[in-house]
Order: structure tokens, then sequence, then C-alpha cells
């Protein structure tokens, strides 16, 4: 479903170049659940956000669902953005002025689609069905990081990102949010992960370790 195939991803020139990832190479399945780790700088964000194609490598390619989508331009990446790919951050980027319901569904109405009721349904999926009248300003940190993965999942994307989503959680939160994870998963998601935290990390199927733009190991569990 997805080929990374030696991408490399360069910030700067000649001497003064940095090399935030060098070489990687992975495949993932429909139904893989995939977990990257590695210390700070090791170019963990940087992958996720060329295969969510929020970035450009260097070099190498990206393919995804059969397709390069490393040297689309910006109006094919947005659409493969909105179609194929749902992405879930650290800091949730809710519209503070919308309901749950309304956040959910914008994904839908950037397409000209109305999906209300299925909009409803992911909430309550995600155990959110009676807030989906409340704005992020009402809603607990696990609560808005629960409507940011409903949104994600609104298009039913081949590809589910996820960058640190328990990052801003105390523990008993974190478990909840990894829980929902495990739950889409035996679905047949297929999620990619970025964490720090090994507990979170060991929730998938496989970690990838970066260090140095590298992948130094790959854990199959």
């Amino acid at each position: 479903m997805l080929e990374v195939k030696a991408v490399t991803k360069v910030y700067g020139n000649g001497a003064a170049s940095i090399a935030a990832l060098d070489g990687v190479t992975f495949e993932v399945n429909k139904g893989d659940y995939i977990a990257i780790m590695g210390p700070s700088g090791s170019g963990k964000s940087t992958l996720l956000n060329i295969i969510g194609g929020l970035d450009r490598p260097s070099g190498g390619e990206v393919i995804l669902d059969g397709r390069r989508i490393d040297n689309l331009d910006e109006d094919n990446l947005v659409d493969i953005r909105r179609g194929k790919i749902g992405y879930v951050f650290q800091q949730y980027h809710l519209l503070p002025s919308l309901t749950a319901l309304e956040n959910v569904l914008l994904p839908l109405t950037f397409r000209g689609l109305d999906g209300e009721e299925k909009a409803l349904d992911i909430l309550d999926r995600v155990g959110l069905g009676k807030r989906a009248g409340h704005k992020p300003s009402q809603l607990s940190g696990g609560e808005q990081q629960r409507v940011a993965i409903a949104r994600a999942l609104v298009n039913d994307p081949l590809l589910t990102l996820a960058d640190e989503p328990t990052g801003n959680m105390d523990q008993k939160t974190g478990k909840e949010i990894l829980d929902l994870f495990d739950r889409l998963n035996k679905e047949s998601r297929s999620i990619i992960m970025v964490t720090h935290n090994r507990e979170a990390a060991e929730r998938a199927r496989e970690i990838i370790v970066l260090r140095d733009g590298r992948i130094v190991d790959r854990i199959r569990r």
C-alpha cells in the first residue's frame, strides 16, 4: 500500500547541509500498525511529513496505493491528503469556533460532501457521540484528541498518520487513546505513529528505530 524508497531529506547547502533523512526504505501493507521511534533530531517527524505530503524529499520516492506522490504538485497533494491520508497531530489543530461534529465534518465539507450521519457515527465509535455539540474549549485534552482522530477517519483513508498522539496527555488519558488505536487497527486500519514513548510504541506490530536519519533497527512483534 505504501512504499518508501531510499528517501533523503537535506537542509542547507554545501558544508553547512544537514541530512535529516538518509536513504530510508520500508513498506507498509494494509492493516499494518507501525511505530517510528528515535531520539530528538533522528528524522521521525520529517519522515511522517514526507509520507503525508506535507513536505517533499530531497531524493527517493514515496508511492501510495500504486501512485508516486512525492513529485505531485500541490493541488494533487491536497487531493491525496483529503482522500487517502488521515493525519492526527499532537496539538489536535481543532477550530475553536466549531463544534466537535463540525470539526469532524471539515474533510467532507472541503470535498463538497454531506456526511453528517457518517461524522456522528465516527464520533460514536470514538466515544464522543454525546459531545458532538461541544466546542473544543468544553472538551478535555483526551476528548479533543478523539475528535481529531474522528476527523482523520471520516474520509476512510488508506493510511492514518499520528505524530506523538499522546504527547500532551497524562498516562491514563494516553492509554485510552492507544486503546482506541488498537481497536482501529483490529478493523484493518493502517497506522503509522511517531512516538518517543516506548510503551506506546510497543502497542504497534512493528517498531522502526531511526538514528541520524537512518533506520538502525526494525522490531516485529
